[in-house]
This record gives structure tokens, C-alpha cells and sequence, in this order.
């Protein structure tokens, strides 16, 4: 359904594509990429992390995913008579980055890519960190990628694009020789993205997705699911899919909803509930923005567990 959106532009929401490729087989996609998927599916994974491998000959590996050991033996018979010339991370949640220390001790080969993990914030006093568990503290990579960095093998080239946001080291590589962005889970075609402070920012995330609409890729391979297609409609009916849940937010407030709860249960009815601790979190992430905005009022900073009302 097209729509005006916020900003006045023609967007259209998002169209998503719950298809779940088949994860345990190595599949070529392009003449530079082949995808192998961890068999790591949930509700939160799609069908499993996406590991792609990068040109031929001498290749990069982006995402090994978790520390998996079948995953990676599995890989590494993927490229077999070919030389594994770096391990490439997009950020460090445990379904992407260990992976990388087990293949790096198979193959010994660089790991490069986002930096050690980081969060958005501090936290606040008696908050509780709920992802605390999906980090990946020990990622140290052999080499820090940033803006504009590249990773170059034969025929294929890998430059870095920061995208904050899902959280606040996560990066995507570009590779321009087949206009394709590797957008790890900052875009990804077959759900939105979790944004949950104070591991992630929602005004990170919504600067790193306008930040791509400026971009001329024409394919994204995300870490979850099938691939991006028209990633500039995609990206631009994502913005406003946000843009759409945050008024809806700031409605259910002027009606008298004082709590994320009774928002989650109004704006979210019919969600599993497996989702639903999920869905607080990203409603928790459109109030610390708009408490900053100075368009939610609460006392003091904004918390999980906080009484909000009109500004």
C-alpha cells in the first residue's frame, strides 16, 4: 500500500518476505557469492545465520555465526582447495561472531570487520541489561573496520558502511563489483529489526537507515532470511513502518496508556507470545528517543519498567 509518509516523500511500506531459505546446504548465489545458513533457526534467527563466502579462489567468510562447530567444519569443506584471506563480522551478537574464533582457529585466518561490543548508553541506575546474554564480549578482531575501509581479494572487493543501531558496532559491506550489501541484521527482508537499549539505539538505527536510502545497491543479503530486493523502496518503507509505530505510541500515551506493557498490548494485539518480551523492548527503544526528543515526558531517564505521559 503506498503512503505519504512523515517527510511528505511517497514511501511504501515494507513488503516481507517470511520465506525461510533452507538452512544445512551451501548455495551459490552469484558468480562472487555462495550462503551456507547455520542450522540455528528461531523465532528470532529466521531459519538459521547467514555465513556467505565472497570470490572464488581466494575468498572472505562474512558472519561464521555461532560457536558451532559442525557450522564451521562446514564452511571450511565449502572452500575446500581455496584460501580463506580474512573472516569478516557485522556485529557482535552470539549468533554471528564466535563462529569466527573457531574458524580463525581452523584456518588461522584474520578476523576483521566491527570492533569489540559496545552499547548504546550506560546503563541506568537499577536497570537490568535483557540482552545481555546475545553479546559477544570476546570479540576482538585482528583488524577494526570503520567507514569507507576496504577488504580487497581477486575480483571482489569489501568496503565497510556503519550502521548503528541494532547495535552500536554493527556494520555492512558493500560489494561494489555486484552492487550488493551484505546488511547483516540492520536490514533484513523477513522481519524488522530488534532495536533494544541500551545495547541498540532507535535513533542510531533510523540515521543508519537514511544513511542507506543514499546508496545505489540493487541487492541486499542479509544475516536472517532471503535477500533484499528493491532495497531503496525497502529501506524507505522501513523508515516509515518506524515512523508509523512511533505515532502509534504517542497516541496510546494522549489515550492514557502509562506503561510499555499496555502498549504492547494494544499496538502489538495477536503477537506470540515469544514475541512479546521483544516487542516491549523495541517500544522501550521509541520512548528513550522520544523522551530525548522531549516529545514523552517520565520521570527521570527512560526505563523498561517507567510511567510515561504526554510531554
Amino acid at each position: 500500500m503506498t503512503k505519504t509518509s512523515d517527510d511528505g516523500e511517497a514511501g511504501t511500506d515494507p513488503r516481507f518476505d517470511g520465506a525461510a531459505p533452507a538452512n544445512g546446504e551451501t548455495v551459490s548465489l552469484s558468480p562472487l557469492v555462495r550462503r551456507r545458513i547455520c542450522p540455528n533457526a528461531s523465532p528470532f534467527t529466521s531459519s538459521g545465520t547467514c555465513s556467505y563466502i565472497v570470490g572464488r579462489g581466494e575468498v572472505a567468510i562474512i558472519d561464521p555465526g555461532p560457536a558451532d562447530s559442525g557450522h564451521v567444519a562446514a564452511l571450511i569443506a565449502s572452500i575446500a582447495g581455496e584460501r580463506l584471506a580474512a573472516i569478516v563480522v557485522t556485529h557482535t551478537h552470539r549468533d554471528h561472531s564466535p563462529g569466527a574464533r573457531l574458524l580463525q582457529a581452523e584456518t588461522g585466518a584474520p578476523i576483521v570487520g566491527c570492533g569489540p561490543h559496545r552499547a548504546a548508553r550506560d546503563l541506568a541506575e537499577g536497570e537490568f541489561p535483557h540482552l545481555d546474554a546475545s553479546a559477544d564480549r570476546y570479540h576482538r578482531p585482528d583488524r577494526q573496520m570503520g567507514e569507507g575501509d576496504t577488504l580487497e581479494g581477486p575480483g571482489w572487493t569489501l568496503q565497510a558502511v556503519e550502521t548503528p543501531g541494532h547495535t552500536m558496532n554493527h556494520l555492512a559491506f558493500a560489494l561494489p563489483e555486484e552492487a550488493t550489501l551484505f546488511s547483516g541484521d540492520h536490514v533484513m527482508a523477513w522481519s524488522t529489526t530488534i532495536v533494544a537499549p541500551p545495547d541498540g539505539s532507535m535513533r542510531a538505527y533510523m540515521a543508519s537507515l537514511e544513511a542507506l536510502r543514499g546508496r545505489d545497491e540493487t541487492i541486499y543479503w542479509p544475516g536472517h532470511g532471503g535477500p533484499v530486493r528493491d532495497p531503496r523502496r525497502f529501506v524507505r518503507g522501513l523508515a516509515a513502518h518506524r515512523r508509523q509505530r512511533e505515532n502509534a505510541i504517542r497516541s496510546r500515551i494522549e489515550a492514557g496508556d502509562r506503561d510499555i506493557r499496555s502498549i504492547v498490548g494494544t499496538i502489538y494485539q495477536g503477537l506470540s507470545p515469544a514475541l512479546q518480551g521483544a516487542a516491549a523492548l523495541s517500544v522501550f527503544a521509541h520512548l528513550e528517543d522520544l523522551v530525548e526528543r522531549g516529545l514523552i515526558a517520565t520521570d527521570g531517564p527512560a526505563r523498561l519498567e517507567g510511567v510515561y505521559a504526554p510531554a
